[in-house]
């Protein structure tokens, strides 16, 4: 799932290619992406883009005030084209869900794709982002000057959840997904089941520290890659997460996992959990 660091960069990519320029034609192709009616898709054609911003994991597209938010969930990228064609592609079982084509220069636009069966990709067309009921609960961007050590603080301060929990709750803190949380807990030294409410004074500045640093290092990495590269960008960039086997980059120890029912995480034994493995319940009832 692209997460903060991949959609703001997608966001700056956008931007660079869509502000100033018309909309020809919006196609939705498959219309359960569609979570909003009025206005229609239809009313962004003619008008201008005037930007692109991030809003957690979300991407909007501003457009002479009407906006074009997405949120491409699990499974859903944006394939950019320098040529689109001018014939509307036909609705059918493949990846295409939305198409956008510029009028000026012709020619240009992106698609809105989702592989799989489970359809999440998500559309909305608004007069104002926080009429998306996603973007409505979102809590503070970890990258707004305004997240301060404190206001870190307060948000874990009675948090009885996991940290693992908390750090990919949208409506704690607004972009951090499955991934991120892993590497951010792997760079704070911390295990992912430690509850929020019990971490120290010290524990909450390091986890503070190693959130926006490792935020801001993906989004640094990541900065001037075109949307088609951010996927495998930012593979190469994890510590832990999705290098269950591997030799940890830090201490060498072997990267363990934890399975859940549609998903896992990944941490270092010997870097967050000095030495001891975290009892995966999946697994153990696939052994017996």
């Amino acid at each position: 799932m692209p997460e903060l660091p991949e959609v703001e960069t997608l966001s700056a990519f956008l931007a660079e290619r869509l502000t100033g320029r018309a909309v020809a034609k919006v196609m939705p192709i498959a219309f359960h992406v569609l979570k909003t009616y009025d206005p229609p898709p239809t009313a962004l054609e003619g008008l201008t883009v005037t930007g692109v911003t991030r809003h957690g994991k979300f991407v909007d597209i501003d457009v002479d005030g009407i906006h074009l938010v997405f949120h491409l969930a699990r499974a859903g990228w944006l394939r950019w084209h320098d040529t689109v064609p001018e014939a509307p592609p036909r609705p059918g079982k493949g990846p295409l869900a939305l198409r956008v084509r510029l009028a000026d220069p012709p020619g240009g636009g992106f698609d809105l794709t989702e592989a799989g069966t489970q359809k999440r990709l998500a559309v909305y067309c608004v007069t104002d982002p926080e009429q998306v009921p996603g973007i409505a609960r979102l809590g503070p961007d970890p990258l707004d000057p305004g997240f301060t050590r404190d206001a870190f603080a307060a948000l874990l301060s009675g948090e009885r959840r996991q940290i693992k929990g908390v750090l990919r709750d949208q409506s704690v803190i607004a972009g951090v997904g499955n991934a991120y949380s892993d590497e951010v807990l792997h760079v704070a030294r911390m295990s992912p089941f430690k509850l929020a409410a019990t971490l120290s004074d010290a524990e909450v500045t390091e986890l503070y520290e190693a959130l926006g640093t490792t935020l801001r290092d993906a989004v640094e990495r990541s900065r001037g890659v075109a949307a088609a590269g951010l996927k495998a960008e930012k593979r190469t960039g994890m510590r832990v997460h999705g290098r269950t086997g591997l030799p940890c980059p830090v201490c060498g120890d072997t990267v363990r996992e934890v399975s859940y029912r549609d998903s896992s995480l990944q941490y270092c034994p010997t870097c967050q959990t000095g030495g001891k493995p975290l009892a995966d319940r999946r697994m153990s009832r696939l052994l017996k």
